[in-house]
């Protein structure tokens, strides 16, 4: 038991990410929290969204709020404000212009980690419990043990907590390992673990370390995560509901991971390596973070969510009612009403072309996510010599004088390219997620080698970086290509605005906005199918939908009143 005001007081808690769920929604969401059986929400703090570029705050406004609004629904809340999260987020987290050594107690991270907090956790203290709000913890870090051992680092962030005023109880998690809790955990601050299976046993391996501590299993992975081009993943109910029971019967407190999932909105899913060192292969997150979880991505109760209502049922008293889904769009077929070429608007969607000896980075040219447009010459004249384009993350079309002659994908055979000068070579280089866990967290975005044509490296590059976060303004036509690297514009016609899935059936990679909000990645490697839209992004009367795809267009988007995960 987790003590509260002195009391003895089990946390019956869930995850559930307000960057991950539509404003507007958030109170439907936490009250399908409270009706599980629900006492407490917990939610990362993702610090590349709030500072995209050094001292440029935004959005902070959020976690206060969605901290409000939890307490409005009689929610105790756990803030786990980073600096690094994981969560299948881009880079954990963490931003990507970051200098210094990461996670560490290097000078120059530190300033910038301190800089942050400084803005942040004024906003979690002045909702502590203590000073009449509802947040009754607070994490130091996330999995630590998993990167790394530097105490001086953790033993930073836990004073720096206090000295910015935390009064609630601090703790770490950590996987239920020896090495893992001895390298994450702080002294003096409470250890908790993370485990999806066998609580007995990761309960065990924490006395071992923690004698006399309360049991807090702070992620109890009840489901799990996709990756693009693999199976979708899913749990059956009656297993997850069997170790929510055994875990609550060794009276400990449990926060369910996820509760909620929501959606990666925009470009923000991360990646992860595989292995169990994080060190193998490289594999996106998708858009998707419905997570199998008991509430699923539009907030609608599953088996899962009834067989962990009765479980907590036992411990929470009688439950609220369930709140109803919100309504779905009804079917529909949209054909395109207009398109532009990526090509022919280059000066309207992407910034000035940035000359350099060598290719820069994305981080190089202040772009988070999105594409950048490489141009090099082949000199000339010059017989046919093999093109090669090394450190590529994560995945280019190639064009030779205008023309497309391959698609490059990180970590798989490229093709046999031969080039004769004088030529143009163009790179279309998109971003996919960077890696959120392990030792490779901090990629960074590009041609992070360069070009060779045969053993000699193609100098003065051009880069023109093409930001996706934001809708670019597009002069459509009302002809429509059939090419791919193209803009392609729809209209929806609502009534009433309600969610709805949108499937693009024939359509290769890409992106979708609605209404200037970029939903996310689609791609037809699968498993996701459908991209969540949620009511509160539609209006009565007309909407915009803009695809940017990437391959090559079908010849229509449906509107759907499910999902299709795969």
């Amino acid at each position: 038991m987790f003590r509260l005001d002195g009391a003895e007081f089990r946390v019956l808690s869930g995850a559930l990410h307000y960057f991950r769920v539509h404003p507007d929604l958030w109170r439907h969401r936490l009250s399908m929290l409270r009706a599980m059986g629900l006492n407490t929400v917990e939610t990362y703090v993702p610090w590349n969204l709030h500072e995209p570029r050094p001292g440029e705050f935004r959005r902070l406004d959020e976690l206060a709020r969605f901290l409000d609004a939890a307490a409005a629904e009689g929610l105790l809340a756990i803030v786990r404000p980073g600096p690094y999260i994981c969560a299948e987020w881009d880079n954990g987290g963490l931003p990507s212009w970051l200098t210094g050594k990461v996670r560490t107690s290097d000078p120059g991270y530190l300033g910038q980690v301190d800089r942050y907090f400084d803005r942040l956790i004024p906003l979690v203290a002045e909702r502590q419990v203590t000073r009449g709000g509802n947040v009754i913890m607070v994490q130091v870090e996330n999995e630590y043990g998993s990167y790394g051992s530097d105490r001086a680092y953790l033993r930073h962030l836990a004073d720096g907590l206090v000295a910015r005023g935390v009064e609630v109880p601090l703790f770490t998690s950590d996987g239920p390992a020896d090495w893992l809790l001895t390298g994450g955990a702080v002294p003096g601050v409470l250890a908790t673990v993370n485990f999806g299976s066998d609580p007995e046993q990761a309960f065990a391996t924490l006395r071992a370390h923690r004698p006399g501590e309360p049991l807090f299993c702070m992620e109890f992975w009840c489901g799990w995560f996709d990756h693009w081009g693999h199976k979708h993943v899913t749990r059956e109910a009656e297993d997850a509901a069997d170790v929510l029971e055994r875990t609550l019967a060794t009276g400990a407190s449990v926060n369910m991971y996820m509760a909620h999932g929501g959606t990666n909105f925009g470009g923000w899913a991360g990646a992860n390596q595989t292995g169990e060192l994080a060190t193998g292969e490289w594999r996106p997150t998708v858009t998707s973070y419905d997570y199998d979880a008991p509430i699923d991505e539009r907030g609608a109760p599953t088996e899962k969510f009834w067989r962990f209502r009765e479980v907590l049922s036992q411990y929470a008293g009688e439950l609220p009612d369930v709140p109803p889904t919100p309504p779905a769009l009804p079917p529909a077929t949209l054909l395109p009403t207009g398109s532009a070429r990526l090509a022919d608007v280059l000066d309207a969607v992407a910034l000035p072309e940035v000359t350099a000896a060598t290719p820069p980075s994305f981080e190089d040219l202040g772009l988070h996510h999105g594409l950048v447009l490489y141009r090099v010459e082949v000199p000339g004249p010059r017989g046919p010599q093999p093109l090669t384009v090394r450190g590529l993350h994560d995945r280019a079309h190639v064009l030779v004088d205008g023309e497309q002659v391959a698609v490059l994908e990180r970590g798989q055979p490229a093709p046999v390219l031969e080039v004769a000068g004088p030529a143009t070579v163009e790179l279309l280089v998109e971003s996919m997620g960077r890696t959120n866990y392990g030792p490779l967290v901090g990629e960074r975005k590009g041609l992070l080698d360069g070009v060779l044509h045969r053993q000699q490296y193609l100098h003065e590059v051009g880069a023109r970086a093409i930001p996706l976060d934001e809708l670019p303004e597009v002069p459509f036509h009302k002809e429509v290509t059939g090419e791919g690297r193209a803009f392609f514009r729809f209209s929806l016609e609502v009534s009433e605005p309600a969610d709805a899935f949108l499937e693009l059936p024939g359509w290769g990679k890409g992106y979708v906005w609605v209404n200037g909000f970029c939903l996310g990645r689609y791609w037809e490697r699968g498993p996701q199918r459908t991209l969540y839209v949620p009511a509160p992004l539609l209006r009565a009367g007309g909407n915009e939908i803009v695809v940017l795809e990437l391959d090559g267009p079908g010849p229509a988007l449906e509107v759907r009143a499910e999902p299709d995960l795969g």
